[in-house]
């Protein structure tokens, strides 16, 4: 038995918690409030702030855990590197955690070191900075903070008039105590994918098939899986996510997300160490494991043969239209009940307007209609309302 220390209480985290117990694992939950999804499922769990090195030492201390696994990005990451030496495995190591919390590394690493294809971009520290960058690139143009997640701080720039807003924005919503922005060349794209990729300890990269997704605001709504894609462009992207990966090292499940030009082919956009939201469509039973299933084995060294899919899918999001530091209620779960779907409330204990709350998952034969399938998972989000 393995003890785990998770770092990152979520919902992706609940689920990578379920996988690990069913292979007969300790786990203890980290997150800067109590009752996180992961902490209701966990042997133990820890609420203090992963910014705080201090405080991130003493948890590890304390638990002695053989593996640290990385859910988030608010972490004082250079901290990994002291426990790597220590002999505990950092999840996939120390090196990609510290590059994939921070933009600017892994778009350098990219971009610069690999030569992979990107957006063009550039950096901004301050609002002059910025202002400069946007002329150089042209509008419409995309700012986003160094660090973030789920979109936040993310946004669209059409003209100059939007650029002080954007500066607000950005800042706002950086995590961690970084405070400066990128500034990407808008890609006139077709469709934008995740292409999860698996290393292995001992063992070749692995594929799942690729999952298409639609955001807004930067943040996940729904995703569905296999999305379409050309078979030269797949092998492009397999090729990026492989390069990348092997470039940071360690084990486990990246989210590799591309753009898609049907005139310029695949652009690299950013990479995730972990399980990604997109992939709880996998949760439908697309294929032979989940991606929290195959996460778990891949840090845990199981060797993992093959990734099959098995059928189609979509995922569809519940989201809070209220903000309440209240335990929240649900209606309409019920109504979710439709053949070959299912649903999952995170368990969150408060809401904000906008909030991730659960997901609704559907699957059909691999020759269904995935179209039909994706309206149905909506149709079916659509019923429950958080209150």
């Amino acid at each position: 038995m393995k003890k785990i220390l998770l770092l990152g209480s979520g919902e992706l985290g609940k689920e990578f918690v379920i996988a690990a117990k069913r292979l007969g694992h300790y786990v203890v939950a980290c997150d800067s409030y109590a009752g996180a999804p992961a902490m209701q499922v966990a042997d133990a769990c820890e609420v203090f702030s992963m910014l705080d090195g201090d405080a991130l030492d003493a948890v590890v201390s304390r638990h002695q855990p053989d593996l640290i696994v990385p859910e988030i990005e608010a972490i004082r990451t250079e901290r990994l590197y002291d426990y790597e030496a220590q002999g505990i495995r950092v999840v996939p190591s120390a090196r990609a955690v510290n590059y994939t919390m921070n933009r600017k590394a892994i778009r350098d690493l990219a971009a610069k070191e690999l030569g992979l294809k990107t957006a063009r971009y550039f950096y901004a520290k301050s609002y002059d900075e910025l202002c400069q960058a946007a002329e150089q690139i042209g509008f419409p143009c995309v700012v986003k903070p160094l660090m973030s997640s789920s979109g936040k701080g993310q946004s669209l720039v059409r003209s100059a008039e939007d650029l002080p807003h954007a500066w607000k924005y950005g800042n706002e919503g950086s995590r961690g105590d970084i405070h400066e922005l990128i500034i990407e060349e808008f890609i006139h794209f077709d469709s934008e994918i995740t292409l999860l990729t698996v290393t292995q300890q001992n063992g070749p990269t692995l594929f799942c098939a690729p999952i298409g997704h639609v955001q807004k605001g930067g943040d996940y709504r729904e995703s569905f899986q296999p999305a379409h894609i050309a078979p030269e462009h797949l092998a492009e992207a397999q090729r990026m996510a492989a390069k990348v990966t092997e470039a940071l090292t360690g084990a486990g499940i990246w989210g590799v997300e591309f753009f898609l030009s049907h005139e310029n082919g695949v652009y690299f956009s950013e990479l995730s160490p972990r399980p990604h939201d997109t992939g709880m469509v996998t949760l439908a039973g697309t294929q032979n494991f989940s991606e929290f299933e195959l996460h778990a084995r891949a840090v845990l060294g199981m060797p993992i043969p093959c990734i099959k899919s098995l059928r189609i899918g979509a995922s569809a999001v519940i989201l809070s239209p209220i903000a309440s530091t209240e335990q929240p209620r649900y209606r309409g779960i019920e109504q979710t009940c439709e053949e070959d779907a299912d649903i999952r409330i995170f368990g969150k204990p408060t809401t904000r307007v906008g909030r991730r709350m659960g997901v609704v998952v559907c699957n059909g034969p691999l020759d269904a209609d995935l179209d039909a399938l994706r309206d149905k998972a909506k149709r079916l989000a659509s019923y429950v309302e958080v209150y």
